[in-house]
C-alpha cells in the first residue's frame, strides 16, 4: 500500500518537473528568436486583438474596484479622522496591487483563453505541422508576436486601470464619504510616488510574460478534437492565474522592501 502511494506520488512529481521544464524551454526558445526581426504587421495584429479588446473589461473591472474599496476604507478613515488619507491610500493600492493583479487575472481569463484556444485549434487541425512542412518555426512564427503584445500591451492596460480606478474612488470619495475633491487630491500627492506606478507596471510585464508562455504551451500541447482543446484552455486560465498569485508575492518582495 505504501509502495503504490509512494510510486503515485513519485509519478506526479516528475510529471509536474517534466511540464515545468517544457514550459521553460519553450520560453527561452521563444527568447532566442527574438534576437531576429519578428513580424511587425503580426505583432501589431496581436496588440489589437490581445490588448485593445480586452480594454472595456479591464476598465469595468478597476472602476468598480475603486469604487468597492473606497467605500470600504473611506467611512473607517474618517470615524478615526484619517479622511485625510483615504486618496493616498487607494492611489498606492491601486498602483502597487490592484491595478496590476486584477489586470493580469483578467489577461490570464480573456489574453490566456484566446490564445489557448487559437493555437490548440491549429494544432488539433494540423496546422502546426503544416509550419514545419514550409519551414517554418512553430514558436518564431505564433508565440513570440504573441509573447512581445502582451509584454508590451498589460503595462499600457495597467496604465488606464490606475486612472480609473482612482476616477472610481474619486467618485465614491467625494459624492458618498463627503469627502472633498482637494483633500482627496492632496493626499494623493503626499502618499503615492512614482515607483508605486513603475512597480506595477514592471509587475504587469511579468504577468503578460506568464500568460503569453503557459497559453502559447496549453495551445501547442493540446490533445486531438474539441474535448482537449477545451482541458487546455482551462488549463491555461487555471494554471496563469496561480502563476500571477505566486509571482505577485515574491515580486512584491523585490520591487517594495
Amino acid at each position: 500500500m505504501l509502495i503504490n502511494l509512494l510510486e503515485k506520488v513519485g509519478g506526479k512529481v516528475i510529471y509536474c518537473l517534466e511540464i515545468n521544464g517544457q514550459v521553460v524551454l519553450l520560453f527561452i526558445e521563444t527568447l532566442f528568436h527574438l534576437r531576429r526581426r519578428p513580424n511587425f504587421g503580426h505583432i501589431v495584429y496581436q496588440m489589437a486583438h490581445l490588448g485593445v479588446d480586452s480594454l472595456p473589461i479591464v476598465l469595468l473591472t478597476l472602476l468598480f474596484t475603486g469604487m468597492v474599496f473606497t467605500v470600504q476604507s473611506a467611512h473607517e478613515f474618517i470615524k478615526y479622522g484619517a479622511q485625510s488619507s483615504v486618496g493616498g491610500v487607494i492611489a498606492v493600492s491601486m498602483g502597487r496591487e490592484l491595478a496590476p493583479v486584477l489586470t493580469g487575472v483578467v489577461a490570464a481569463g480573456r489574453i490566456g483563453a484566446a490564445i489557448t484556444a487559437e493555437i490548440g485549434s491549429m494544432k488539433v487541425t494540423e496546422q502546426i505541422d503544416a509550419l514545419r512542412v514550409m519551414a517554418t518555426n512553430p514558436v518564431a512564427y505564433l508565440v513570440v508576436p504573441r509573447f512581445i503584445a502582451c509584454v508590451c500591451m498589460l503595462p499600457i492596460l495597467v496604465i488606464f486601470g490606475d486612472i480609473i480606478g482612482l476616477v472610481g474612488g474619486y467618485l465614491v470619495a467625494t459624492l458618498y464619504a463627503g469627502i472633498s475633491s482637494f483633500t482627496f487630491m492632496h493626499s494623493i500627492k503626499v502618499f503615492a510616488v512614482i515607483n508605486d506606478v513603475t512597480g506595477g507596471l514592471v509587475k504587469s510585464m511579468f504577468f503578460g510574460a506568464i500568460v503569453a508562455i503557459i497559453g502559447c504551451y496549453k495551445g501547442l500541447t493540446a490533445n486531438e478534437g474539441a474535448e482537449g482543446v477545451g482541458r487546455a484552455t482551462t488549463g491555461s486560465v487555471v494554471t496563469s492565474m496561480i502563476l500571477v498569485f505566486v509571482s505577485n508575492y515574491f515580486l512584491s518582495l523585490i520591487l517594495y522592501r
